[in-house]
């Protein structure tokens, strides 16, 4: 399996526990009651998110387009 990278943003809910976001994947969230579990649980999220954009990659045939940024 490979790494990569990503931003997150931890914001405290206080009793509620934590919420957390990955900035390079819009509406890629998720939550724990605390902030270790909130991490942990992104990690499952982004897999998640990156699962479906392959699968929706491979079934809708999209083409590559580079960007110079």
């Amino acid at each position: 399996m490979a790494t990569q990278t990503y931003h997150i943003v931890l914001k405290s809910q206080g009793k509620e526990g934590f919420v957390v976001k990955c900035l390079e994947l819009p509406g890629c969230l998720s939550e724990g009651k605390t902030e270790e579990e909130a991490l942990n649980n992104i990690q499952d999220a982004i897999r998640l998110y990156i699962a479906d954009i392959k699968k929706e990659v491979k079934e809708k045939k999209a083409r590559p387009i580079k960007v110079n940024i």
